[in-house]
C-alpha cells in the first residue's frame, strides 16, 4: 500500500535520500487517511518554510492554511503550428542587426552629436 511521509527538508537536500528535518505527518492516497502534526506544520512555516504545491493544498483542505489552491498540473505546451511562424521571424532580425550596427555606431561622443544636430 502506498504511503508518502510528510517531511520538512532543506531546499538543497533531497527528501528522498532521508536527509529530512524532521517528519510531519503521513498520507496515505488510497484510504485519504492523512496523519498531520498541525502544531509543528504552522512552526516551520511560521519560520520561513515554504510548502509545495501539493502539500499547500493538502493544507488548505485541512483547515492548516487559509488560501486559495495553486494549481499544480503543468501547463500544456502551445501548438507547433503557431509557434513556428513566431519563432522564425525573430531569428531573421538578428542576422540584420549586427551588419547594420557598426556603420552607425559613432566612434566617439564627439561625433554623436554633430549627427544629432
Amino acid at each position: 500500500m502506498p504511503t508518502y511521509r510528510i517531511v520538512v527538508t532543506e531546499h538543497t537536500r533531497s527528501p528522498k535520500a532521508g536527509n529530512f528535518l524532521e517528519k510531519l505527518g503521513s498520507y496515505n492516497p488510497k484510504t485519504k487517511e492523512r496523519i498531520l502534526n498541525t502544531e509543528r506544520i504552522k512552526y516551520w512555516l511560521s519560520v520561513g518554510a515554504k510548502a509545495s504545491g501539493t502539500m499547500h493544498n493538502m493544507l488548505v483542505s485541512a483547515s492548516i492554511v487559509q488560501g486559495k489552491k495553486v494549481n499544480v498540473l503543468p501547463r500544456k505546451s502551445p501548438p507547433k503550428a503557431e509557434a513556428a511562424p513566431e519563432s522564425s521571424a525573430p531569428a531573421a532580425v538578428p542576422a540584420e542587426a549586427p551588419a547594420e550596427v557598426p556603420a552607425e555606431t559613432p566612434a566617439s561622443p564627439e561625433v554623436a552629436e554633430a549627427k544629432q544636430e
